[in-house]
C-alpha cells in the first residue's frame, strides 16, 4: 500500500487514538449580549458587482446594503467549487486537512442529506491511481465539529435555509433548523439567532436553466474576459449571468426588507458573500482568482463602513462567527478571527487554495496568494489546465468554444486553458487580474518565487495534505472493511433527578427531545436539542429520546426513556 505514513495520519485524525465521549462542547464563554446574525450567501460570482467597479448589473438592494457595510476587497475561497468551501466554512478546517478536498464525494448537498451510503454506488469517477471512487460520506477527524455546535451550546438558535453540501451530511446537532421553511422568526423568545440564506440563483446551472427567461443586460453591454472567445453565444451566456444577478439582487432584497419588517435590521449583522468565483469557464473549478476571488461585505451596527485590503479565507469564517458571538474558539481552528472580540492581532500574509478532483476529473493543484501575487504549484504538470466536465458542457457558450479550439480559431490568450501546466506559475495579480501571463520562468521574479515556494511550504508543515493520497485509500481509511461506520447508540444513566448521556463512539454528539408522544418516529426535522450537560427530570413529560451523530457516520438507533417509571 502506498502512502503508508499519510494512511496513518489520516486514521488518527479520523478516529483518534482513544474512544471518549465530546458531546460537551468547550471554550464556551456565553456573553451578556449576543448578537444576532444573518448571512445571505449567493452562488458562482466573482467581484463582478457596482461596488467593485462592475456596474453591468443594475443591484439596488446590494448597492444600498454596502453602503452601510465593510467591504473586503481580498476575499477568497479555499477552492473554485462548492462543496470542498463549504466543508471549510462549517468546520474551520482546510479541506485538504479534514479529506473534503474532492468535489462532490455524496449527494448530501440540501437539509439534512443522504446521510447512508452503501460505497458500491458506480460513479464514473477515478482517482489519481485510476481507481473507482464511490459516492461516500466524508468521515473527518474526531475533533472536528460544525462550528454551530459551539453556537447552539452557547445559546444561539442556528437556522439554515437549506442549502448543505458539506462533503458530509449534516449532523442533527448542527442547526435547530435545516430545511426550506428555516427562518430567524421561528427562534425562541429570549435567544439569539443565527440564520443562513442561501440563493441559489446565480449557480452555473442556472445559465442554462434559466434561459427561458427575459435577458435584463443586453448582450452588447457585456465585457467579455480576455480568455473567452468574443461571439454572440459568449455574450449572451454573460448577459444570462448578469441578469441572473438582478434576480438575485431581489431576493437580497426581500431579505432586507422582512428583517426591517421584524424591527430587527439596525442591530443585525448581515454577511454578504458568493460561495467562490464566477460560473462561466474559465471561472468555476479553477484556482486562479476568476474562480476563488469573492464579493464578501458586512454589515455590522458598531462596527466600520468603508472597505478593506485585508486577506481573509472562508476558512476564517467559522472562528470571526464565533468570535463575534463571544465564543473562544477551539484552538484546532486552522482559520483565524477577523472580526469580533477575540479577532485576530495580526491579519494575514497570504491565503491557502487546492485543487483536487472535479466530478469525474481528477489533478492536484495548490496555491498561495497574497495581496500582489499568485503562486501555482502543478504536481501533474503532464495534465491540461482544461478539464473536460461534462456537466459545464450544459452552458450555452460551452459547444461553440470547443468547437473554436478543434478548429483551431482560438486566440493566443484564448487558447492558455487548453494548454499543458508546467511546474509552477506565478502571478502579479495587480498588473495581470486574469492570471494569462505567468511569470515563473522570468529571472526578475526569482526572489518573489522564492518566498512564495516558502510559503507554500511553511503551510504544507502545519497543516496535512490529505489529498497527497490517493482518493480510494482516503475512503477506505474512512470506512474500515468498505463499510460506512455506525454511530453507538447513547448510554443513559440518572442519579440525583438528572439524566446523563454519553456515547463511545469518538467525536460523537448527542440530541435530545422530550414528547408525551409514546410512539415518536425517526425524522430529522423534530425538535432536537443539543446536549451539553445533564438534564434535569422534572418528568414535566412523558418521554425523553436521545440519538447520537459522528460525522460521516450513520446514526445511531434512537433510544427512548420512560420518565414515569
Amino acid at each position: 500500500m502506498k502512502h503508508l505514513g499519510l494512511i496513518t495520519l489520516l486514521a488518527i485524525l479520523l478516529f483518534g487514538c482513544n474512544a471518549q465521549n465530546t458531546s460537551k462542547n468547550q471554550n464556551i464563554n456565553k456573553p451578556s449580549e449576543q448578537p444576532n446574525i444573518v448571512w445571505i450567501v449567493t452562488e458562482d460570482i466573482s467581484p463582478t458587482l457596482s461596488f467593485y467597479g462592475d456596474y453591468t448589473a443594475k443591484t439596488p438592494n446590494l448597492d444600498a446594503l454596502a453602503k452601510e457595510s465593510m467591504i473586503y476587497d481580498n476575499a477568497f475561497a479555499v477552492v473554485g467549487v462548492c462543496a470542498p468551501t463549504r466543508s471549510s466554512i462549517i468546520t474551520g478546517m482546510y479541506p485538504t486537512s479534514i479529506g473534503t478536498m474532492h468535489m462532490r464525494t455524496g449527494n448530501d448537498v440540501m437539509s439534512w442529506g443522504k446521510r447512508e451510503y452503501q460505497n458500491k454506488e458506480e460513479t464514473g469517477r477515478l482517482d489519481l491511481n485510476n481507481e473507482p471512487i464511490p459516492q461516500y460520506s466524508a468521515v473527518i477527524p474526531p475533533h472536528v465539529k460544525c462550528y454551530t455546535e459551539y453556537l447552539r451550546a452557547a445559546g444561539y438558535y442556528c437556522t439554515n435555509n437549506q442549502k448543505t453540501d458539506y462533503q458530509f451530511a449534516a449532523p442533527i446537532t448542527a442547526w435547530d433548523e435545516n430545511n426550506p421553511k428555516a427562518h430567524w422568526r421561528n427562534t425562541p423568545i429570549g435567544k439569539p439567532f443565527f440564520s443562513v440564506f442561501n440563493i441559489n440563483t446565480t449557480h452555473e446551472s442556472q445559465l442554462w436553466k434559466n434561459n427561458d427567461l427575459p435577458l435584463t443586460v443586453n448582450p452588447e453591454d457585456v465585457t467579455v474576459p480576455p480568455y473567452l472567445p468574443d461571439n454572440l453565444e459568449t455574450r449572451k451566456t454573460i448577459a444570462r449571468h448578469y441578469s441572473n444577478v438582478e434576480l438575485m439582487d431581489a431576493e437580497v432584497g426581500e431579505f432586507i426588507n422582512q428583517l426591517k419588517a421584524d424591527g430587527l435590521y439596525e442591530n443585525t449583522i448581515i454577511f454578504f458573500y458568493s460561495d467562490h468565483g464566477g460560473p462561466l469557464p474559465r471561472q468555476k473549478r479553477e484556482i486562479y482568482d476568476s474562480g476563488l476571488k469573492v464579493p464578501f461585505m458586512v454589515k455590522h451596527p458598531n462596527g466600520n463602513k468603508g472597505r478593506t485590503d485585508e486577506l481573509i479565507s472562508f476558512v476564517d469564517l467559522a472562528p470571526t462567527m464565533l468570535s463575534l458571538a463571544g465564543i473562544k474558539a477551539p484552538k484546532h481552528l486552522e482559520g483565524q478571527a477577523f472580526l469580533g472580540i477575540y479577532k485576530h492581532n495580526k491579519q494575514r500574509d497570504y491565503v491557502f487554495a487546492s485543487s483536487d478532483r472535479f466530478d469525474e476529473f481528477t489533478d492536484r493543484i495548490r496555491a498561495i496568494r497574497t495581496k500582489d501575487f499568485l503562486y501555482l504549484k502543478n504536481d501533474y504538470p503532464e495534465k491540461p489546465k482544461y478539464k473536460d466536465v461534462g456537466y459545464r458542457k450544459n452552458i450555452s457558450m460551452m459547444p461553440k468554444f470547443l468547437e473554436l479550439k478543434t478548429e483551431g480559431e482560438l486566440n493566443k490568450t484564448q487558447e492558455i486553458w487548453f494548454n499543458t501546466k508546467t511546474v509552477e506559475e506565478l502571478y502579479d495579480v495587480s498588473k495581470d487580474p486574469h492570471n494569462l501571463n505567468n511569470l515563473a520562468q522570468k529571472s526578475e521574479y526569482n526572489a518573489v518565487l522564492k518566498e512564495m515556494r516558502l510559503q507554500l511550504k511553511d503551510q504544507q508543515e502545519v497543516s496535512p495534505d490529505l489529498g497527497k493520497m490517493f482518493e480510494a485509500e482516503v475512503v477506505e481509511t474512512m470506512w474500515p472493511k468498505n463499510e460506512q461506520p455506525i454511530t453507538s447508540p447513547v448510554k443513559i444513566s440518572q442519579r440525583n433527578q438528572l439524566i446523563h448521556l454519553t456515547n463511545q463512539t469518538d467525536g460523537s454528539s448527542i440530541a435530545y427531545l422530550f414528547s408525551d408522544n409514546p410512539d415518536i418516529k425517526f425524522d430529522y426535522d423534530l425538535n432536537w436539542q443539543l446536549y451539553t450537560s445533564p438534564i434535569s427530570n422534572t418528568a414535566t413529560h412523558k418521554y425523553l429520546y436521545v440519538v447520537a451523530e459522528r460525522i460521516g457516520f450513520k446514526t445511531s438507533d434512537m433510544l427512548k426513556i420512560n420518565l414515569k417509571n
